[in-house]
């Protein structure tokens, strides 16, 4: 991970530029980004789609999933509590 402290101006409109080379590495062909109010402070994120399924895997549901019939019961059921 690169951290780096920048001093930007901020124009009359509230508009900052944003260094170069983490519009091309974060921002790709995305010209979005999500700015967080947190507290003081703000927070740009790069909008960007997520691969969930990286994260499938990790996941202990309780019950094989290969059974799809199976689980979407289970599942079914849970969520209607």
């Amino acid at each position: 991970m690169i951290y780096g402290v920048d001093k930007r101006k901020v124009d009359e409109q509230g508009r900052i530029i944003l260094p170069s080379d983490w519009r091309e590495r974060e921002l790709k062909d995305c010209r979005e980004v999500f700015v967080i109010r947190y507290g003081k402070f703000l927070k740009i994120i790069p909008k960007r789609k997520i691969d969930l399924t990286e994260f499938f895997d990790g996941v202990d549901l309780g019950v094989n999933v290969e059974d799809w019939r199976k689980f979407e019961r289970e599942f079914y059921e849970v969520s209607r509590c």
